[in-house]
């Protein structure tokens, strides 16, 4: 399993123009909100827990994310389920509503992800390795904790390998 500051160099490698970014900043979370929308039907309802496919995809995704660093595993799990809840809250309206919400904000995210591809003028990473898709939510994460200066030790080695990676692409 690669280390965290292989996986987000890798990807930054695919995203260094700011505008890039910024739109990953917003198309992110719409796909990944996106996606438990659409996976939290069939759900069974116990007490106040909703046992649907996004709980268990979030579960794993969690899991995977605190295996590679505890702190960033932490804000995603407490993202995700931020995103269950929210998906099950849209789930439990009408079928033509969930599915224009879940539907509409898939859509959306990836018109941004497209246009921040435009600018960078290189294509998205996970055509070049699938892990890409679930790198780019903590990819997110780690941008957003950069900016409020946190997390400096790993982005001054995530810039130090990206200038190595970005070589190889």
């Amino acid at each position: 399993m690669k280390t965290l500051v292989e996986n987000l160099s890798q990807y930054a490698g695919y995203h260094r123009d700011s505008r890039n970014v910024a739109t990953h900043c917003v198309g992110i979370p719409m796909i990944v909100l996106a996606v438990t929308t659409l996976i939290s039907r069939p759900s069974l309802q116990l007490a106040a827990l909703s046992l649907s496919p996004a709980l268990l995809a979030a579960v794993a995704a969690a899991w995977y994310y605190l295996r590679l660093d505890r702190r960033f595993g932490v804000a995603m799990s407490v993202l995700l389920a931020l995103s269950v809840y929210i998906s099950a809250v849209i789930a439990a309206q009408p079928t033509l509503f969930w599915l224009v919400c879940g539907l509409g904000l898939f859509v959306i995210g990836w018109v941004f992800q497209f246009i921040g591809h435009f600018y960078e003028g290189k294509k998205p990473a996970f055509v070049d390795d699938v892990m890409g898709l679930i790198i780019g939510p903590l990819f997110v994460v780690a941008e957003l904790a950069f900016i409020f200066g946190l997390r400096k030790e790993i982005q001054m080695q995530i810039e130090a390998t990206t200038e190595r990676v970005q070589t190889k692409i």
